[in-house]
C-alpha cells in the first residue's frame, strides 16, 4: 500500500512540473562585483543590451556632453579613460563621478548596466554605425524632453 501511496505520490510531483516555466537570467540588482562579475558578459556581449544601452544613454541626456567631438574626458569614443576602461571602473564612473546629476540613484540599477556596456562598446563604433545609431534615435525622447518612466 505504502508503495502505490508513494507512486501516487511522484506522479503528481511529476505533474507539477508541467507548469513550469523557462526563464532567463534575472536582471542585476547590484553593482558589478570587480571587472570579473560573471554577469558582464550577459550584457557586454549581447547586442540587444548594448543597443538598449544606447538608447537609455541618449534618454538621461548623456549623448549631450558625450558627443564624438568632445575633447578629453568627455569623448567616449576614444578609449582614453582616466579611471580604467574596465566593465567596473566605467560603471562606476557613471554612478559616482557626475555629481549632482546622482546616476547611481535615479536609473534602475539594469538600465546602468546597459548603458555600461553601451559606452564600454563606443570605441568599437565605426562612423557609419554612429551615424546609423544616431539616425534610430532621431525620434526618441532626449535629455529634458524625457520623463522617465511612466
Amino acid at each position: 500500500m505504502a508503495r502505490i501511496a508513494s507512486i501516487g505520490a511522484l506522479l503528481a510531483l511529476c505533474a507539477c512540473s508541467n507548469e513550469a516555466r523557462q526563464v532567463g537570467p534575472t536582471p542585476p540588482q547590484t553593482l558589478p562585483a570587480g571587472d570579473n562579475d560573471p554577469r558582464i558578459a550577459q550584457y557586454q556581449a549581447n547586442l540587444n543590451q548594448v543597443s538598449q544601452g544606447g538608447r537609455y544613454f541618449a534618454w538621461y541626456g548623456c549623448s549631450r556632453c558625450h558627443t564624438e567631438s568632445a575633447d578629453k574626458v568627455l569623448n567616449l569614443a576614444d578609449s582614453d579613460w582616466r579611471y580604467g576602461f574596465g566593465f567596473a571602473h566605467v560603471y562606476d564612473a557613471i554612478t559616482a563621478r557626475h555629481g549632482r546629476l546622482d546616476y547611481g540613484r535615479r536609473i534602475p540599477v539594469e538600465q546602468l548596466w546597459q548603458i555600461t556596456a553601451y559606452v564600454r562598446d563606443l570605441s568599437s563604433h565605426t562612423p557609419e554605425k554612429r551615424r546609423r545609431v544616431a539616425l534610430d534615435q532621431r525620434a526618441e525622447p532626449v535629455g529634458d524632453n524625457w520623463q522617465g518612466p511612466q
